[in-house]
């Protein structure tokens, strides 16, 4: 994978997940045995959007690495809040880093930047568009969880907006999985997704109600509805806190289901779920480092 630049999960092969899987479970066994394995390396972040996870864990794995990040900052402190266009913005960061992490509102974004730059860049979310390394996060805990063989995934909430979502589609299509999705019919998943799961042979079961899927399920991922994505707010508050799951929720479900969720969190999950052996989505947020040190340690020349 050296050298690639990583913008979709649909560019993601069942080799290529279980080559960054693999080596994130190396690196998560011995972390330090990786540690100046990129010494001297420079990571750039180009945020546009907000991050907590996604950016400190990129940050979090660059450092674990041996190398460091340059991070061009808030939107509003930098360049850009001057008009410059992002095809400029990537141009110049290039020359400052050994590769690039990039985080940007519009969909496309990532892979119109990847065409002006020779260094690798790795697409941290566009827009309602893909977020590939989530889904790596997302598939290795998957795989440590529930596993891949004869699997049964609800994935519930923005099925529109939601990129977690969408490229998580995608990737499970490499798998033995079957996937239902749950949400009200204003936020089923786009016809482009729906199109492109159809031509890779998975079908695609959708549902207003988990209670009629709960009880099949090995993973139930459940996502946050997000307002910032809504063109229109009275749309944002028909649909807001109609998907809610607690304690009470799971009682119909198998005793060893995993719920994730990509977080942050609204209301979507109770509090009171946390304590259960359910909840996997404090370790799925953790699961970032070793997934990112392995993607970063792939691109950029390292051996499994």
């Amino acid at each position: 994978m050296r050298h690639d630049h990583i913008i979709s999960a649909k560019q993601l092969s069942r080799a290529d997940i279980e080559e960054v899987l693999d080596h994130a479970a190396d690196i998560a066994e011995d972390p330090a045995a990786f540690a100046d394995r990129h010494a001297n390396t420079l990571l750039g972040m180009l945020f546009f959007e907000p991050s907590t996870r996604t950016k400190m864990s990129f940050t979090a794995a660059m450092k674990r690495l041996g190398g460091d990040i340059v991070d061009m900052g808030s939107v509003e402190s930098s360049s850009v809040k001057k008009g410059e266009s992002l095809a400029d913005t990537v141009r110049v960061v290039e020359g400052y880093a050994d590769a690039l992490v990039l985080r940007h509102p519009m969909e496309g974004s990532a892979k119109m930047a990847s065409e002006f730059v020779d260094v690798p860049l790795v697409n941290a979310g566009d827009g309602a568009g893909q977020h590939p390394t989530q889904t790596l996060l997302d598939l290795y805990t998957i795989r440590e969880n529930a596993g891949f063989d004869d699997l049964t995934i609800g994935i519930m909430g923005d099925l529109k907006y939601g990129r977690t979502v969408h490229s998580l589609a995608h990737a499970l299509t490499n798998v033995d999985a079957r996937q239902h999705f749950v949400s009200p019919e204003s936020l089923q998943l786009p016809r482009s997704v729906r199109y492109d799961l159809h031509q890779e042979g998975a079908e695609v079961r959708e549902h207003t109600g988990l209670e009629e899927v709960l009880s099949e399920l090995d993973v139930l991922y459940v996502t946050r509805i997000q307002r910032e994505r809504f063109p229109d707010e009275s749309e944002y508050r028909e649909v807001a806190g109609q998907y809610q799951i607690d304690s009470d929720t799971l009682a119909s479900a198998k005793d060893d289901l995993t719920v994730m969720h990509p977080l942050p969190r609204v209301d979507e999950i109770a509090h009171d779920v946390d304590a259960t052996d359910h909840a996997k989505y404090f370790q799925q947020a953790h699961n970032g480092v070793p997934v990112r040190m392995a993607l970063l340690d792939l691109i950029l020349g390292g051996e499994p």
